[in-house]
């Protein structure tokens, strides 16, 4: 009985030391996790003293684009230019086969003959009808028929002259000419090809100024406008930047939601040429009732109720803050962050760092 008695006070003090130490144990591991904090990086909320810049892609586009034809169809005979050759006034680009036109030219020098013939025989006849009919020979019938004859000859000859005219200057035209001085900026046809009046035989571009084309999304077209100034960069010369002016504004869609704007360079460089790849900047003079808040865009979460932010609100304690989760309505991405239409307020400490390990009401250290 003893034995027993004893084996039993064992075993209730054998327990509750385990409880003892378990319970140490837990006010250890809390107190250890009261002590370490979640640190987190902040960044105030401050309103722009500045207009807000928009940047876009776009590509320099020469001016003066021109795409060179024939007036007339024919066999093409020759192309006398190749990419990147420059042109002049009066410089032969390209030749059709001219025989069909020559022979044109040639039966129609022959009709123009004839008819002249004809209104000289006509000529003849009406002052022999005229002497005739003054010494009372003939009616006035014959006079008048004499007479119409020989308008209707003389008629005839100008007709025929036009003719001339017209087959003569398609025989010209056999010829494409460059009327002003460009570079040749793409060939569409070969040599012997058959083509068609009008068909494009080169590209050109002329003078020396250059524009730059880009899209830009509905919500940015209502605030261009034309003489608007814009800042222009070019990955082929990273250290320079180029001042130009808006020319041409949109106002139907090119594709989807954007718009076509054109952009004048101002000043240009040996080293722009077409085709070069461009970043436009557009900077926005803010109303003088509205702020801008900028933030960075990772500092900005987005689940099924909405885009967020979580902001610290300072306590008692030095660089302790607790956890807000603040739902925001956000407008568009520029080069410096993400712009906060609506949520928050200037001077909110925004987290930017740590954002996946936070959450509403939680304890943290303000780096």
């Amino acid at each position: 009985m003893d034995i027993s008695m004893k084996i039993y006070a064992k075993l209730v003090l054998y327990f509750l030391l385990l409880l003892i130490l378990s319970a140490c144990g837990e006010d250890q591991t809390l107190q250890q996790e009261e002590q370490v904090l979640r640190s987190v990086k902040t960044q105030l909320v401050g309103s722009s003293q500045h207009g807000v810049t928009r940047t876009f892609s776009g590509s320099a586009k020469a001016n003066q684009r021109s795409n060179l034809s024939f007036r007339v169809a024919g066999n093409m005979q020759s192309l006398k230019v190749e990419v990147g050759d420059r042109l002049q006034p009066g410089d032969v680009i390209a030749t059709l086969d001219p025989f069909e036109y020559q022979l044109q030219a040639q039966e129609a020098l022959a009709n123009l003959t004839q008819a002249q013939a004809t209104l000289r025989n006509a000529k003849s006849n009406f002052e022999r009808t005229k002497g005739l009919y003054e010494n009372n020979n003939i009616s006035r019938n014959e006079l008048d028929s004499a007479r119409a004859n020989a308008e209707s000859s003389r008629a005839q000859v100008s007709a025929a002259n036009k003719v001339l005219e017209l087959a003569r200057l398609n025989e010209s035209y056999a010829k494409l000419k460059a009327v002003e001085t460009c570079s040749v900026a793409n060939t569409l046809a070969e040599v012997n090809e058959q083509v068609t009046a009008g068909q494009t035989i080169i590209e050109v571009t002329c003078g020396e100024g250059l524009d730059v084309e880009l899209v830009v999304p509905e919500s940015i077209i209502a605030l261009l406008q034309r003489g608007m100034s814009a800042s222009v960069s070019f990955s082929a010369i990273p250290d320079k930047q180029f001042i130009g002016k808006v020319t041409e504004v949109g106002v139907a869609s090119s594709a989807g939601t954007t718009y076509p704007v054109t952009i004048a360079l101002i000043d240009t460089t040996d080293g722009l040429r077409p085709g070069l790849a461009a970043q436009v900047s557009f900077t926005f003079e803010k109303a003088e009732n509205q702020r801008n808040f900028i933030v960075p865009a990772v500092a900005v979460g987005k689940d099924v109720s909405g885009k967020y932010v979580y902001l610290v609100e300072k306590t008692e304690k030095e660089n302790i803050g607790i956890i807000k989760r603040q739902a925001v309505t956000t407008g568009e991405l520029t080069t410096t962050g993400l712009e906060i239409i609506e949520g928050v307020e200037e001077g909110d400490q925004v987290v930017t760092a740590g954002v996946n390990i936070v959450r509403e009401g939680l304890e943290v250290l303000i780096n």
